[in-house]
């Protein structure tokens, strides 16, 4: 099949929806099918091969300049092509992108306008671009965010349109209040031009079905799925302190100040240790947590950091207070035979029944927490049986390849049903 995937660059900033976007494409093309993984706003940051285009749309730079300036939708195409560059991108966001909602709320609505929107000349590049290149047999979208795409899309390169749906509520959730009503009503309005939508989790399917009014029949299900190269169970000797561990982004909406305060609160010795990507947003936050708890924070390492991380740790958390649809850090703690412990809440629960690798708990009560992590420490036999149990689950049931070929078929069925329309 040809495949047309976007997807969100975020910057210098890994990002678990690049993250799952590149290694789907990456195993797709493994599989024999020809993507073109287009970059959306910034180039992407992966941490395995990245397979997207050098070709980026919707350039950060460009978008901010032709929201807040009328001139800018109307110069030259040779100026979009000076700050659209990889390397100007780069430049301008080497730190990191704001993704505050609060301070999109204009732009996202106006992104929703799709070529009613300020950045109409956008989805003309990409459409003038993409009719250029070998014709797709589905175009998928990375999110609602950008719903605005299909029906230009639809129209001029005459093929099926789907959606990957993978967390979008929760910007959506941290919009202004208008802002987020006239969001939610333009993605309604641009339903209809969307042929299948591809939801990570059961329960984000569940969700978003009834959050934007998609009918149930129009959601598929292809569960989130992860590459298993480097990552491995290591025999672990279960003495002394409980090491729990904490890799996700350090941010409020991930919950490392629940896990510090349920660390602090155990009866059973422990120790914590976190690392993951830190947005300058939240140094604030971070030091806070140092101050408070003593929390060693361990920076933001690469692949193989990360898989070392993991692998030195006894048992893995990410309390999130909010309902995670995804839940990519728990695959990879539990493909290196970390066992989680996680809130009730989100897509956890059927990661972790399906997995059988962790235990779940009441959310938002650290006290709670701490009595699940309490238990372990003393029952270390339960550790290891978990631990086996998660990097067993984690390779029969969230691999890539099966993500992968469930996306394929998705992707064929969209194709034929298209196919059978027009004939």
């Amino acid at each position: 099949m040809r495949i047309v995937s976007l997807t969100a660059g975020a910057a210098g900033m890994y990002c678990g929806t690049c993250l799952r976007d590149n290694s789907l494409a990456r195993e797709l093309i493994r599989q024999g099918h020809d993507v073109l993984l287009v970059p959306m706003y910034t180039p992407t940051l992966t941490d395995d091969e990245n397979v997207s285009s050098d070709r980026i749309f919707f350039g950060g730079i460009s978008v901010y300049l032709q929201q807040h300036y009328p001139i800018f939708r109307k110069l030259p195409s040779f100026f979009d092509k000076l700050w659209d560059s990889e390397w100007a991108l780069k430049l301008a966001t080497k730190d990191s992108i704001s993704v505050d909602p609060k301070m999109l709320g204009e732009m996202t609505a106006s992104m929703l306008r799709g070529e009613n929107g300020y950045q109409a000349r956008e989805i003309r590049k990409l459409v003038d671009w993409l009719v250029k290149e070998p014709r797709a047999d589905v175009i998928d979208l990375p999110y609602t965010l950008l719903i605005a795409l299909a029906e230009p899309l639809k129209r001029a390169l005459k093929c099926p349109i789907t959606c990957t749906l993978q967390g979008e509520d929760l910007f959506l959730e941290g919009l202004p209040g208008p802002w987020r009503t006239e969001c939610l009503r333009l993605i309604q309005a641009n339903l209809r031009h969307v042929d299948r939508f591809i939801a990570v989790s059961a329960y984000y399917a569940g969700f978003m079905s009834e959050y934007l009014g998609i009918e149930h029949d129009r959601i598929e299900l292809a569960p989130l799925g992860i590459s298993l190269e480097g990552h491995s169970p290591v025999p672990r000797s279960y003495e002394g302190p409980l090491r729990v561990g904490y890799f996700a982004r350090v941010a409020p909406e991930k919950g490392l100040h629940i896990l510090c305060e349920a660390v602090a609160l155990m009866k059973q010795p422990a120790e914590l240790r976190a690392a993951g990507y830190l947005p300058p947003e939240h140094a604030t936050y971070l030091r806070t947590l140092e101050n408070q708890f003593g929390l060693k924070y361990e920076g933001s390492p690469d692949r193989s950091g990360k898989i070392k991380f993991l692998q030195s740790v006894d048992v893995f958390s990410m309390p999130s207070p909010y309902a995670d649809p995804k839940g990519l850090s728990l695959l990879e703690a539990m493909a290196n035979g970390v066992p989680v412990v996680q809130p009730s809440r989100g897509a956890f629960p059927e990661i972790v029944g399906k997995t059988r690798g962790g235990v779940l708990y009441e959310p938002d009560e650290p006290k709670i927490l701490a009595a699940a992590l309490d238990d372990l420490a003393r029952n270390r036999d339960r550790l290891r049986e978990l631990s086996e149990h998660a990097a067993e689950g984690v390779r029969t049931r969230y691999s890539i390849a099966q993500m992968a070929t469930r996306t394929a078929e998705i992707y064929q069925s969209v194709s034929q049903g298209a196919a059978i329309a027009q004939s």
